[in-house]
This record gives C-alpha cells, sequence and structure tokens, in this order.
C-alpha cells in the first residue's frame, strides 16, 4: 500500500507537458487571435506613451507649425493671425498634436509589430521583398513628409498673396484648418514618394513588367509636373522643375530596378530575347521513360 501511495504521488507531482509549437509556425485561429491582441497591445501603448512625449514637445512644434504663417506676414502688409476658436480649442488642438506627434514617433514600433505578425507566414523569398519594401518605403515616406513640409512652407505665401492689403485688413486663419491642410499636405507628399517603392514590389511580384512601366514615361513626367504645380504653387521655374524633377526620378529609378529585375528573371528561365508579346518557350520535347521496349519484353520479364 505504501509503494502504492509513492507511485501515486509521483504521478501527480510531475508537471503537465505544455503542447509545443508547430515546428511550421501554423497556429489556430484563437492563437492568431491572441497574437494579434498582443501586437496591438504593444502598438496603443506605444503610441500612448510617446504621445506624452509629444505633449511635452507642443511648443517646439507649434512654432515650426505656424513658421509659414508668421513668415507670409512679415514678407507682406498683411497682418496674419492664427485663430483658436471656442474656449476649449487651445485644449483640443494641444491633444490632436500630441496624437500626431506620438504616431510619428511611435510608426517605427507599430511597423515592427506589423512585420512580427505577417513574418511567420511568409516564404523566404516573400520575406526578402517585405523586408526591401519597408527599408526603403519608410524613409521615403518621411522624406516626403519633409517636402511635404517645404511645399507649405512655399504654398501659404502663394496663397495669402490674393489677401487685399487695403485698409487695416487683417487675415485670420483657423488652427485647426491650417493643421489639416499642412497633415494632408505632408501625407500626400509621402505616398508620392512610396508609390515608386510600390511598383517595384509588384514587379518583383510578377504583376507589371519594367517595359509595361517604360511605356508611361509621358504620363509619369507630366503627372510629375502636375502633382508640383498644384502642390507647390511657386512662381519660380526653377523650383518647379526641381522638384518635378526629383519626384520623376523616383519614378524612372522604380522603372530602372524593374527593367534590370525582368533581365535576371528572362536569363534564368532562358527567354531573354522574347518581347512582351512573345510567349515564353515550351519545353514540348518527350521524356524517355524506363519501359520494355515491346509487349514481349513485358511479358518475358512478367514471368
Amino acid at each position: 500500500m505504501a509503494s502504492d501511495t509513492q507511485g501515486r504521488r509521483k504521478v501527480e507531482a510531475e508537471p503537465v507537458k505544455k503542447a509545443g509549437r508547430d515546428p511550421e509556425g501554423r497556429m489556430s485561429l484563437g492563437e492568431h487571435l491572441i497574437e494579434l491582441r498582443n501586437r496591438l497591445m504593444i502598438s496603443a501603448i506605444t503610441v500612448l506613451l510617446l504621445s506624452i512625449v509629444g505633449w511635452l514637445l507642443f511648443p517646439w512644434v507649434f512654432d515650426a507649425v505656424k513658421a509659414p504663417i508668421e513668415a507670409a506676414g512679415e514678407d507682406s502688409d498683411l497682418q496674419a493671425l492664427i485663430n483658436f476658436q471656442g474656449v476649449g480649442q487651445g485644449l483640443n488642438v494641444k491633444l490632436q498634436m500630441a496624437a500626431y506627434i506620438g504616431l510619428i514617433l511611435s510608426s517605427p514600433m507599430i511597423i515592427a509589430q506589423i512585420w512580427l505578425f505577417v513574418m511567420p507566414g511568409l516564404h523566404r523569398n516573400e520575406r526578402k521583398y517585405a523586408v526591401g519594401f519597408f527599408g526603403s518605403a519608410i524613409p521615403l515616406f518621411f522624406l516626403g513628409c519633409v517636402a511635404g513640409y517645404w511645399a507649405v512652407n512655399q504654398l501659404v505665401p502663394v496663397l495669402m498673396s490674393f489677401t487685399p492689403t487695403e485698409g487695416s485688413t487683417s487675415q485670420i486663419i483657423p488652427y485647426d484648418e491650417y493643421l489639416a491642410l499642412l497633415i494632408k499636405t505632408m501625407l500626400a507628399f509621402g505616398i508620392a514618394f512610396v508609390v515608386p517603392v510600390v511598383m517595384v514590389l509588384l514587379n518583383f511580384m510578377g504583376l507589371v513588367s519594367g517595359r509595361t512601366m517604360l511605356k508611361a514615361w509621358r504620363w509619369i513626367i507630366f503627372l510629375s509636373f502636375a502633382f508640383t504645380a498644384v502642390m507647390v504653387p511657386t512662381p519660380e521655374p526653377i523650383t518647379l522643375i526641381a522638384m518635378s524633377a526629383a519626384i520623376a526620378s523616383l519614378f524612372f529609378g522604380a522603372i530602372v530596378i524593374a527593367l534590370v529585375h525582368d533581365k535576371r528573371q528572362a536569363r534564368r528561365s532562358g527567354d531573354e530575347d522574347l518581347s512582351d508579346d512573345e510567349a515564353s518557350r515550351i519545353d514540348d520535347e518527350v521524356e524517355k521513360v524506363d519501359g520494355p521496349s515491346s509487349l514481349e519484353d513485358a511479358d518475358g520479364d512478367g514471368r
């Protein structure tokens, strides 16, 4: 009886082994939802903490945001004033700015969480494409946002120049509307700088060829000048040409990368000398199969 009791105690004392993870990285729907919840929680906490930092950085950011309006007022006889409508508008604007700063500062962590959530389901070549996409898209997006801020510095004086200055005229600008204009312009330039990276990604996925992109070179130049003319309506032609050339160069750089990639793929498949409207070669040679040369040999082997 004593030995049976000791055996039962040993069995009860043994810890229950937890089921290990699938070696191939497969997860159930519940595990996916738990993983998604954890990633969202980490991202939300990061945004919240860095929004507090944005609250502390508000005075410096506010001076940078209102700088174009002050510069436009100094260059003309117009008195430009920023208006906070309502008693609580100042607090609302400060909360918005803190949230924007928190999102910008926490964007690397958010992208890292997205990558950690998606990475287990990708193949090795897909991971290379994703790393290249994020590694080039993120700096280009921030560079586009900086270009958008510069564009606002050029845009505001041009728009305010249409305000009549006769008499005691002052232009009162609601800060929330001006902030919306600034954010939209920065996002527009940021997205415009990322579009060439998307073009390269589509080419690497085999959806669009480099020659197809090259056929639209006239539209690329036209849209680059049109976008710059609308977003940066400066009277200086040098600024217009330089900004348009910078945007167009990104698109043509993406086309060059796509053409080089297509050429490498064609060398591997042996279709380098084919054009886009020609079908690839099909190896229709019949392969030899090991087997009897006649039915008599087959019967002999069967015996």
